[in-house]
């Protein structure tokens, strides 16, 4: 038995089934885009702990923060005795947030907690019920974030009920028919039909849907969302989780639309791997709630603020979001190539800096999500040694995520091994699906 097999053995017996693992691959040793498992097997990581490591594992200058700040502590609480790395990166954070107006931030542990912070501190600003999220969304796995995430299994199935006052309407999706138009007419509708538009806290959206499949909201639907926040007294919230720091091409996503968002949610690729999430929007709304309203025992960790720092400078100094672009042009020109070779099962290319996705459909056409296949491509990924992920609100998608500062002679070898892993499934198909039905 290998070392691996028997380590999965080990957690099945003592993990609830609920905290699964996408692939029996336990990690001994992992540097920048590489990961070396207890087996001595190296892979190729195309997932980067979804979307966290974005300045790649263990990068040098991360290491010696953290090193530096638990030689001098570990944690006091924030909330009794603070610490100067604290307030530099809330400086940091609130220069970076787009817009001109003042900001203020607070500083959680986990992207879920950031959401409901949102909430909360939009509801104190407002003094309103509603919130309103998107068909597909993905906000967290807490009670509140799952009534506003926007898909069933796994996520919400079996675990309500949830809280109320919270609504959905359709995301605008060009490759599934779903038009700007049809979604501000929804919200529009919304706000006649079941909850009027002055009761209304919140709208909270992803400026590029992580989960529901790498979906962009276009810049001019932003803007329309901004001018509807605006006209009601409605606070916009932009969840930054999966896209910020450099991600997608910018340090936020939500610039290309050239908006400011009333509040952000940022985490995941903000300190390379320790755990740090952070609330930034405008001053006045930021203020709405009571000292002591907002916090948490963890929240702004010594640690991680040391590890977010150094992760600001390595993004400046490496040039990483010009980096994202560069990555993301790569990976589309290559799968781009793929999508012509197999014009009935891909439906889609797609990215926004360093998020890509392939879409994968039946017959040529994309209203029929062909996710047998992209199971198949996530079976068969450890054996090709690369680590990859599907999403999607069919989970039809795979989604590429490559560390910021993935050499390109690396990313190509990653990309070999996929167009090898796609043949492999897909050249000797002869019109039969991967549940053995013949397709027309």
């Amino acid at each position: 038995m290998t070392k691996n097999s028997a380590l999965q053995e080990r957690k099945n017996a003592v993990f609830a089934r609920g905290q699964g693992n996408a692939y029996p691959v336990y990690v001994k040793e992992a540097r920048n885009a590489e990961v070396f498992d207890v087996d001595g097997n190296r892979y190729i990581d195309f997932a980067t702990g979804i979307a966290v490591c974005n300045t790649g594992h263990s990068h040098p200058e991360v290491v010696k923060a953290v090193t530096e700040q638990v030689s001098q502590f570990s944690h006091t609480c924030l909330m009794v005795n603070p610490y100067e790395s604290a307030v530099a990166l809330a400086e940091k954070l609130t220069a970076l947030a787009p817009g001109d107006s003042n900001k203020k931030a607070v500083f959680v542990t986990t992207g879920a907690e950031a959401v409901e912070n949102c909430v909360k501190i939009a509801r104190c600003h407002t003094g309103r019920r509603g919130v309103i999220a998107f068909n597909a969304g993905f906000h967290g796995r807490t009670n509140l974030t799952m009534a506003l995430t926007g898909k069933i299994a796994p996520y919400k199935k079996d675990f309500g009920p949830f809280p109320a006052d919270i609504y959905h309407v359709p995301f605008p999706n060009a490759v599934h028919d779903v038009s700007e138009k049809e979604a501000l007419l929804s919200l529009k509708n919304l706000f006649k039909a079941t909850i009027a538009a002055e009761d209304v806290a919140a709208i909270i959206i992803e400026p590029v849907q992580g989960e529901g499949g790498f979906y962009a909201a276009p810049a001019s639907f932003l803007q329309s969302l901004r001018k509807l926040c605006d006209e009601h007294g409605i606070v916009m919230i932009v969840d930054e989780i999966q896209t910020g720091f450099g991600r997608t091409g910018k340090m936020f996503c939500s610039e290309y639309a050239g908006i400011e968002p009333d509040l952000m949610t940022m985490a995941k690729g903000i300190a390379g791997g320790f755990p740090i999430a952070a609330v930034v929007g405008k001053a006045e709304i930021m203020d709405a709630p009571l000292p002591g309203g907002l916090g948490g025992t963890y929240g702004g960790s010594p640690v991680a603020c040391a590890a977010a720092l150094a992760v600001l400078d390595v993004i400046e100094k490496e040039q990483l979001i010009d980096k994202a672009n560069a990555l993301g042009e790569r990976f589309h020109t290559r799968l781009t190539k793929l999508k012509e070779r197999y014009p009935s099962f891909i439906a889609d290319v797609r990215h926004k800096g360093a998020m890509i996705a392939i879409e994968f459909m039946y017959n040529g056409d994309a209203h029929q999500p062909n996710s047998a296949l992209t199971q198949a491509i996530i079976a068969k990924a450890q054996e090709y040694k690369l680590i990859l992920l599907a999403c999607g609100f069919y989970g039809n998608v795979i989604r590429f995520l490559p560390p910021l500062t993935m050499p390109e002679a690396l990313a190509e070898e990653g990309l070999d091994q996929f167009e090898a892993l796609l043949a492999s499934l897909l050249d000797d198909v002869d019109g039969v699906d991967f549940e053995g039905t013949p397709q027309s």
